[in-house]
């Protein structure tokens, strides 16, 4: 993979976790299964919520976003809103 632009900036304070996302492009390869992916599945992004936890269906979003890096805070499963973050 080679990292693109950053698109996001995640917090999870409660337990001191700071994340940046990058938008990747794919340089070789093949998606494979392995120790932390159990199925691999293609999905319109507004399936995304679907099949994974708000915190991480909402990186997918805004890593498709071209438009500046959302910042944002979390509890490991659901976003905090912006007037509770701390």
């Amino acid at each position: 993979m080679r990292p693109g632009p950053l698109t996001s900036v995640y917090k999870n304070m409660a337990r001191g976790v700071v994340a940046l996302v990058f938008r990747c492009h794919v340089t070789s390869g093949m998606p494979t299964i392995n120790d932390e992916v159990s199925h691999i599945r293609w999905l319109p992004p507004e399936r995304s919520q679907e099949h994974m936890t708000d915190a991480y269906a909402t990186r997918l979003l805004d890593a498709l976003d071209l438009s500046a890096p959302a910042i944002r805070e979390h509890d490991g499963t659901f976003l905090i809103p912006a007037e509770q973050a701390i």
